[in-house]
């Protein structure tokens, strides 16, 4: 007889003080035990935790693995049995072929890397505006609001062309939806005045097209309701985990001195700096699959209808994968991270993500070089391990003026 897998009992709902930038130290154990572990979901559903590089990877690239949302378990939360609905039309994150493709394929092209990288004169602009506003009312100031939020919605809300004027409310909604501490209640008023919003923008830009990828989507055979979930799915990505990226990684370079000056000396160090942060940082922290069938998978069979949680962060931490993988290394070289998935979901928007985060870390660490935390490390808020998109809810900095 076999020996019994490893078996976690409870999602981890704080990291360990003292280190905000590592994964809890509950799924960092579980994966020195094993790269696959049981867990039971609340309510007494079996299912599986999956925390090795490897594992992640195949599982990400495995089509006998659905993204379905109808399939999926809140992995901390027993909501009896309340039937989950199918995603919306145009919510392509959580749906299989062929639904996804249909979503995915008309966008492929508007987030090329050559596109992407067009748009890095105008992260450039809007990068440099948001620093000129910073010398010029601070210090000190909270970076989130005053660099990294904006950077990001700007790019994302012109690409899809929403008004200006409409851009504050908009990063209001999408952080209820991603924090982690909104209440059920709030969360569904922050999606339904979303929708709301997303189908007058749909129709205005189907009675008069401008110069943006959703209306060039309005001449597709898309309908209102498939654009308005494709909206959604590419504001919220766009805004807040790139928001978050630039704002943690900052933290991180801060506590890391020796890796933010090597930044500021070479500004060629950018394009794998970023990576680096990517890698050791991993906002997006987990995703759910459901095996459609049985599949074994590191030695264990995952059975059909088993529900499976992917841990981001202990796969881009795994030491068979990373050498010293705790360790910030803006020089490290074995690439390869999972930060923006795998497979058919990988992140749409990855190269966007890149060309702000590329622009955006070297011109604040240059513009101030005696740029600090305004407040002990200790005091820096930061978004609970519950949340889909992790984080700091504000980030106080000073410099010397």
């Amino acid at each position: 007889m076999g020996e019994s897998p490893h078996a976690v009992t409870t999602m981890p709902t704080a990291r360990q003080l003292g280190c905000p930038f590592d994964p809890p130290a509950e799924l960092i154990e579980a994966r020195q035990h094993s790269p696959i572990s049981r867990y039971t979901f609340p309510g007494g559903k079996p299912g599986w935790l999956v925390t090795g590089y490897d594992l992640v990877r195949s599982v990400l690239a495995d089509p006998r693995f659905s993204s379905r949302k109808e399939f999926m378990l809140h992995p901390t939360i027993d909501y009896g049995d309340i039937e989950i609905p199918p995603a919306p039309p145009g919510e392509f994150l959580l749906m299989d072929e062929p639904q996804h493709s249909r979503y995915r394929k008309p966008l492929m092209g508007k987030f090329t890397v050559r596109r992407m990288r067009l748009l890095t004169e105008r992260v450039e602009q809007i990068t440099a505006d948001h620093l000129d506003a910073m010398e010029k009312t601070g210090p000190p100031t909270d970076l989130v609001t005053a660099f990294a939020r904006p950077i990001p919605a700007i790019m994302i809300c012109e690409l899809l062309g929403v008004p200006y004027r409409d851009r504050g409310s908009f990063q209001e909604q999408v952080d209820s939806f991603m924090n982690g501490e909104t209440s059920d209640e709030d969360l569904i008023a922050a999606y339904t005045a979303t929708q709301n919003y997303l189908a007058e923008l749909v129709a205005a830009k189907r009675a008069n097209p401008t110069d943006d990828v959703l209306s060039e989507l309005t001449d597709s055979d898309l309908t209102d309701e498939e654009l308005q979930g494709i909206a959604l799915i590419l504001l919220a990505a766009g805004l807040d985990t790139t928001a978050n990226m630039l704002a943690l990684g900052t933290f991180a370079l801060l506590r890391n001195p020796e890796q933010l000056a090597a930044l500021r000396a070479d500004p060629a160090l950018a394009d794998r700096a970023v990576e680096e942060l990517l890698r050791y940082l991993s906002v997006a922290k987990t995703f759910m699959r459901t095996a459609l069938e049985d599949v074994e998978v590191g030695g264990e069979t995952v059975k059909a209808g088993s529900r499976v949680i992917l841990s981001y962060n202990t796969a881009n931490r795994d030491p068979e994968r990373f050498a010293d993988p705790h360790v910030l290394d803006l020089r490290r070289q074995d690439g390869g991270h999972l930060a923006f998935g795998h497979g058919i979901h990988q992140c749409l928007g990855q190269q966007l993500a890149r060309v702000e985060m590329r622009v955006a870390f070297p011109a604040l660490v240059n513009r101030f070089p005696t740029l600090r935390l305004a407040v002990p490390p200790e005091g820096v808020a930061l978004r609970p391990e519950t949340a889909d998109i992790y984080g700091v809810k504000s980030l106080p900095v000073t410099w010397d003026a």
